[in-house]
């Protein structure tokens, strides 16, 4: 055993001891927080929030109806469709040749109702050519390689570009729920680690593209496209409570006001440390769904356009999950709640976790084994065509059990 618990033993004591200590601040914050939410004028609290864009240091969500509003699902259509991708990959590995890698996409597309129907699907790719591997700016010499945290994000594309495609054959005369697992914002492109053709490249061409592709499918009884994120720790909606707790008027302006103040010191951090499900999760019964709120992150003010991402918080009896979904299905309340009950309905099926997305993960889901083999086939394919594959001499190390 290379890991000596026995060194660390102590440490993990002092650690339960500190979330013991910490148990009733959080339970303060909490009821503070509760409060907070039922007695927040939201008139007020809209014109701070517009007035102080660009002073806050936190993402404050978008307000619609209210902070404290809950929704019970409404009735089950009598026949529906559910269709959901999943994916998983083989990333580069450096120590390996030839560089390459695998993106496998799992798909469902389930009918409920008088005809019930099931289809599964799996595709794998591998991608090895020079266009796979490295993005160009078409301007410059500029190069990225599509690799680790940008190879997750060329996944997610890849999924819901599978998603628009599977819709093309499911029932287009039923409701129908278009499903994803994680988030539809693209959070790894924010910031300045990425330049804009790889930003265009993802977002513009890729995701966005595929988004409006799903759009465009013509579902005569309603189409919701949605992602589905499990345990969420997002705090949008504690940065509301937070901007309501600031005491400057009209404007709340962090730097200007709190710019030297310590973490604690501010009458904002009466809730730290607390998530939306935190808070949401003591007012929302099961099955329940909160308001819908607007996403208000720089990258979907600056991208997303009419694919602008709404989320609201659901109940499903077992945790408290995000669900997200872009502009056009925010503005038709019928689709609002055909989403809220069809994704209600899946974690019923699902003990908890939407059915169709874990048959999709089933599909995509890449093993130990499966990479193993990956790498042997890819070995003997270049022996076979006395192809020389020089490895590095700490791959080779790994593969030696030592005696």
């Amino acid at each position: 055993m290379s890991l000596d618990l026995s060194k660390i033993i102590s440490q993990v004591e002092g650690l339960a001891a500190k979330l013991q200590r910490d148990a009733s601040l959080r339970e303060e914050r909490l009821a503070l927080a509760i409060r907070t939410l039922s007695s927040t004028d939201l008139e007020s609290l809209r014109a701070k929030a517009k007035a102080s864009e660009g002073k806050v240091t936190w993402l404050v969500a978008g307000l619609g109806d209210g902070l404290d509003l809950h929704f019970s699902p409404q009735e089950l259509p009598t026949n529906y469709s559910v269709v959901a991708t999943d994916g998983s990959h083989i990333d580069v590995d450096r120590h390996m040749p030839p560089p390459c890698y695998v993106i496998n996409i799992g798909g469902v597309v389930l009918r409920y109702g008088e005809s019930p129907a099931c289809h599964l699907l799996s595709e794998p790719t591998l991608y090895a050519q020079e266009n796979d591997l490295f993005l160009k700016d078409p301007r410059s010499n500029h190069t990225q390689a599509i690799e680790g945290a940008l190879l997750g994000i060329k996944r997610t594309v890849k999924e819901c570009e599978m998603l628009g495609e599977l819709l093309k054959e499911a029932p287009h005369d039923l409701p129908t729920l278009a499903l994803l697992d994680g988030s539809l914002i693209l959070w790894g492109l924010s910031g300045k680690e990425y330049q804009d053709f790889v930003k265009q490249e993802f977002l513009e061409k890729g995701l966005l593209k595929a988004m409006e592709a799903i759009k465009e499918t013509d579902h005569a009884h309603g189409l919701a496209l949605a992602s589905y994120i499990s345990f969420p720790r997002n705090t949008d909606v504690v940065n509301c409570l937070r901007l309501s707790l600031c005491p400057y008027e009209p404007v709340a302006d962090c730097d200007r006001f709190c710019g030297e103040k310590a973490h604690g010191q501010r009458e904002c951090d009466g809730v730290s440390g607390l998530t939306d499900r935190d808070i949401l999760q003591e007012i929302l019964k099961a099955g329940e769904r909160s308001a819908v709120f607007a996403n208000q992150s720089s990258i979907v003010r600056e991208h997303y356009g009419d694919n602008w991402i709404h989320f609201f918080y659901l109940n499903v009896g077992d945790e408290l999950a995000r669900v997200e979904f872009p502009g056009w299905v925010e503005e038709r309340p019928e689709l609002v709640e055909l989403l809220h009950s069809l994704t209600l309905e899946q974690c019923h099926k699902g003990q908890g976790y939407p059915v169709s997305l874990m048959e999709a993960h089933e599909k995509a889901v890449i093993s130990t084994q499966d990479r193993a083999l990956f790498t042997q086939m890819l070995e003997h394919a270049l022996a076979g065509r006395r192809i020389p594959a020089v490895t590095s001499a700490k791959s080779n190390s790994k593969r030696i059990r030592w005696t």
